[in-house]
């Protein structure tokens, strides 16, 4: 008998996690083993040379995809769904909530989180573009939700929130991402130095409204104020619409540049070489759908300050110090909490070490594959869908 045939609409895969993920799932399993015979995908140039040649792989790259947003909608809604049917694709998936596209059986994977944070959407002024945009967004993406087939969410407290909005969906997954290899440690994080001279923090993430970094640095300024050596690296925090306010925060408490450097955003292959310079990670976004940096961080062993919100404590659980990301003396207490015990430090950075062994590429791949086989047969024996949730 033979297999099915899966749609892919990566269209709209611009950011790094997008990447990541496609990337990971493609290169990760064969998916003939579970019962599909071809995936067709349809991206834009860049992307689709950057994703591996396989055997089961068809590549699809109209010109719109290497157009403008609108150029690309205008295919998505008027062009894509033929193509789908030329194709002989049995179920899609769109990987961005975003899609205008209505082909059906079809499974949207939800990645936005701010726009259904209303306290993260008041960050951006009433009538800027960016809130509009947010506002948009939200509408299409409950839209995409409830008339798709099946919805793929990558935390629990995603899921959660969304369908807030949404109603409650007949037809979900949860399915968290997995990470890169090459940011796995090898062995248990016994080489934490017990008395370093200086200790040297890391925080990797772009500058965003919500990302905070300004709070962590008059965190580490109060902190060394108080005695304690420390060093700050904000990787990815030179990029960003709230560069000013970290730039604000530098003049006002290290205007020599004795201890925050801040570096634009690097290439992804290079985050592992910062995380092997740390001693401390600091995560302090407010806002996140699947925080990625956070388990790239905790695979790499690393002893963890983090944010009390969204979905963190789902996926580092008690394997970190939590703090309030809005309050620069919840930051320090954190963090000081960190730099006085080195067995505390050894002790969250062996259990993140553990979790993070639960997020590999090749779950998700063989998660996200049966849930597409299982979408596909459910439409076509019309049998009545139900809720089926995947917990890591």
């Amino acid at each position: 008998m033979s297999g099915i045939t899966i749609g892919i609409d990566a269209s709209r895969n611009r950011s790094g996690g997008a990447k990541a993920h496609l990337l990971g799932i493609l290169g990760a399993t064969d998916p003939r083993e579970h019962g599909i015979d071809a995936v067709h995908i349809w991206s834009y140039d860049v992307l689709l040379q950057a994703l591996p040649a396989r055997p089961w792989l068809i590549k699809h790259s109209p010109s719109e995809l290497n157009q403008s947003l609108l150029h690309q909608l205008w295919w998505q809604y008027r062009a894509f769904p033929s193509e789908l049917a030329k194709a002989g694709c049995d179920v899609l998936l769109s990987t961005d909530a975003g899609t205008v596209c209505r082909s059906t059986p079809s499974i949207v994977m939800s990645r936005d989180m701010l726009s259904f944070e209303p306290e993260e959407m008041q960050r951006y002024s009433l009538l800027s573009p960016a809130r509009l945009r947010l506002f948009l967004l939200k509408h299409i993406q409950i839209n995409s939700l409830r008339r798709a087939t099946g919805a793929l969410f990558l935390t629990h407290y995603a899921s959660e929130v969304i369908q807030r909005f949404t109603g409650k969906l007949d037809c979900i997954r949860v399915i968290h991402h997995g990470i890169s290899e090459n940011f796995r440690r090898l062995g248990a994080p016994d080489s934490i130095r017990e008395t370093p001279l200086e200790l040297r923090c890391l925080y990797v993430s772009n500058a965003e409204v919500y990302k905070h970094q300004w709070q962590v640095i008059d965190a580490v300024a109060s902190l060394r104020k108080a005695g304690h050596s420390l060093q700050l690296k904000l990787v990815g925090g030179g990029t960003g619409p709230a560069t000013a306010r970290i730039n604000q925060a530098i003049a006002l408490h290290d205007p020599a540049g004795v201890f925050v450097e801040v570096l634009d955003m690097v290439p992804h292959n290079e985050i592992p070489q910062y995380l092997a310079e740390a001693d401390i990670f600091i995560f302090a976004s407010s806002c996140e759908n699947m925080p990625n940096t956070l388990v790239e961080a905790m695979a790499a062993g690393l002893p963890i300050a983090c944010a009390q919100r969204g979905p963190m404590p789902e996926i580092l659980q008690d394997a970190g110090i939590y703090f309030d990301p809005e309050k620069a003396a919840s930051v320090a207490t954190a963090i000081e909490k960190l730099i006085l015990d080195a067995s505390i430090r050894q002790a969250v950075a062996r259990k993140a070490l553990e979790l993070a062994a639960l997020y590999s590429w090749g779950r998700c791949a063989r998660e996200t594959w049966d849930f597409l086989v299982h979408v596909s047969r459910i439409n076509s024996k019309n049998i009545p869908l139900t809720s089926n949730p995947t917990s890591r």
